[in-house]
């Protein structure tokens, strides 16, 4: 009997998936417009009294985005304020929506990879996967790993899209 061999494993292809890249923090939010007067304005006495007696433990090792749902117009300085507060819990917060603290933390994840292990590497990067933005994460893979791959594929190793092949 013939020994199975495992071509793929064989070919030097270097599998990717997105769900690496996703977020290991419980994503959670800061609604500025739940600190309004009447839903309309921000009153900055009692804003700061907020500030001042608001539990901030809770987002402690979580990943924050600070937001405010209501069309009103919030003084730059209240973000401010609810950053640094949450900087002492967390150092994974933005000002934004939690898809952008999403990609936010996606990026940082692809950055932090070692570019030397895929150097004139052949790339696949899986098709299917469960992150809520794969577009964004797929794109940022070829910003980050094109200038150092050999070549790009997007799908599974048996039916494979050619995105790049250096020259």
């Amino acid at each position: 009997m013939e020994e199975i061999v495992n071509r793929v494993q064989d070919s030097g292809l270097i599998p990717m998936d997105l769900a690496d890249f996703k977020p290991k923090y419980e994503l959670i939010g800061i609604d500025i417009a739940d600190q309004l007067w009447q839903g309309l304005i921000l009153k900055e006495k009692d804003f700061r009294i907020w500030i001042k007696e608001n539990n901030w433990s809770i987002y402690e090792n979580k990943a924050v985005f600070i937001h405010c749902s209501a069309d009103a117009i919030v003084p730059t300085w209240a973000f401010m304020l609810v950053a640094s507060k949450v900087n002492d819990f967390t150092k994974e917060y933005l000002v934004g929506s939690k898809q952008d603290l999403e990609k936010y933390l996606i990026k940082n994840a692809i950055h932090n990879l070692n570019l030397e292990e895929f150097n004139d590497g052949k790339i696949i990067i899986k098709g299917c996967s469960d992150v809520s933005c794969p577009e964004y994460a797929m794109v940022e893979l070829i910003h980050f790993l094109q200038p150092v791959a050999k070549s790009i594929m997007y799908g599974e190793p048996c039916s494979t899209v050619p995105i790049f092949k250096r020259k």
